[in-house]
C-alpha cells in the first residue's frame, strides 16, 4: 500500500487527482485524493473579499491578482495564499495558468476584463473560466474577441454573467453565487450514487501522505469508509499511527479517535486489518462525552509489507 501512497504524491504533486480504490467487507472504496486547486481572481474589489473568504473555506488556494497596491495586500485579504501586485496580463502570465485551474475575472472594468481574457484565451483554458458583467456588456466583449480571432469553443466556455442564478443582489450573495458554480463545476460529473462507494472526503492531506512515502517507521492506516447520523467527520478521513504511538491526520479526535487507535497500533507489523465500528448512540458513548450521535465505521490496516 505504502507504493500506492507513493503513486498519489507523485499524481497529485503534478496537480492531478488521485484515487485508490480499497476492498473492505467485500463492497469496492474509491478514495479520491484532490490536489489544492487553485482559484485565480483577478480583481481585488469587494466582491474579491467575501470570495476569497468563502473559496479558502471550501478548500481552494486563493490567488488575488490587482494592480493597485491598495487593494492587493493581505490585510484585505487575509485567507489568501498568495497575492500579486501588477498588472493583469504580465500577472497571467507569470502564474502559468493550467487546465485544472479557477479563473474569476471580476476587475473594476470593461478595458480590464478585455486585457485578462485576451491573456488568458491566448494560453491553455482553466478548467474554469467566468466574467463578472451585465449580459448586454459580456455579449458584446465576446462578440469582439471572436472577431479578433479567438476560438469560438473556449469563448463558449467562459461562464457569463459568472455565478449562479440565485437572483443574488448584494455582493456577500453574488460572492455565493460564484462560490457555489465553482462547486457545481469541481463536483461535475462525479457520481455518488456509484457502487463503488466514493468516499465524502477528499482533501489531499500532504503530511500524512508524504509520511507514509518517507517516514521508514512502521505504521498502520485508520480510514473512515462509512458514516450515519452526527459524526465528526466525513467518510474518507484518514490518519496513521506509527510503532512509536506517534499519530499523523484525525478521524474526528476525541473518544471517537482514541477508542480505534490502540487497535490499530496493534496492527501493526501483522499484514492484517480489520474493520471496526463506534457507535455513538450507546450509552458508553454517552458516558465519554461523544455527543454526535452518528455511527462510524473505520478500516484499519498495516501499512508494512510482513
Amino acid at each position: 500500500m505504502r507504493e500506492q501512497f507513493a503513486e498519489i504524491l507523485k499524481q497529485t504533486q503534478n496537480n492531478q487527482i488521485a484515487q485508490m480504490d480499497l476492498v473492505i467487507d467485500n463492497e469496492t472504496y474509491t478514495r479520491v485524493f484532490r490536489p489544492k486547486e487553485r482559484l485565480i481572481l483577478l480583481g481585488a474589489g469587494h466582491i474579491a473579499q467575501p470570495l476569497c473568504e468563502i473559496a479558502s473555506m471550501l478548500g481552494f488556494a486563493v490567488i488575488v491578482v490587482d494592480d493597485r497596491p491598495l487593494f492587493a495586500n493581505h490585510p484585505r485579504f487575509p485567507q489568501a495564499e498568495h497575492i500579486v501586485c501588477d498588472a493583469f496580463p504580465h500577472a497571467i502570465e507569470q502564474l502559468q495558468i493550467h487546465a485544472g485551474d479557477y479563473v474569476a475575472v471580476i476587475t473594476r472594468g470593461h478595458r480590464y476584463d478585455t486585457d485578462c481574457l485576451r491573456t488568458l484565451l491566448a494560453g491553455t483554458m482553466p478548467r474554469y473560466l467566468g466574467m463578472l458583467g451585465s449580459k448586454r456588456r459580456t455579449i458584446a466583449l465576446l462578440h469582439m474577441l471572436a472577431q479578433e480571432g479567438f476560438a469560438q469553443n473556449k469563448l463558449d466556455s467562459i461562464h457569463t454573467p459568472i455565478g449562479l442564478d440565485i437572483g443574488a443582489l448584494s455582493v456577500q450573495e453574488i460572492a455565493v453565487s460564484i462560490a457555489a458554480q465553482l462547486v457545481q463545476t469541481r463536483r461535475r460529473g462525479l457520481n455518488r450514487r456509484s457502487k463503488s462507494h466514493i468516499l465524502t472526503e477528499e482533501t489531499f492531506r500532504a503530511d500524512v501522505v508524504e509520511d507514509i512515502v518517507s517516514n521508514p517507521l512502521k505504521k498502520a492506516l485508520l480510514l473512515v469508509y462509512e458514516t450515519s447520523g452526527s459524526t465528526p467527520v466525513k467518510s474518507g478521513s484518514f490518519m496513521t499511527v506509527n510503532e512509536m504511538f506517534q499519530a499523523k491526520g484525525t478521524i474526528g479526535g476525541g473518544c471517537s479517535e482514541s477508542a480505534v487507535l490502540r487497535d490499530a497500533f496493534h496492527l501493526i507489523g501483522t499484514g492484517e486489518s480489520k474493520c471496526v465500528t463506534v457507535d455513538m448512540n450507546n450509552d458508553v458513548a454517552a458516558e465519554q462525552g461523544m455527543v454526535c450521535g452518528g455511527q462510524m465505521k473505520i478500516f484499519l490496516t498495516d501499512l508494512n509489507e510482513v
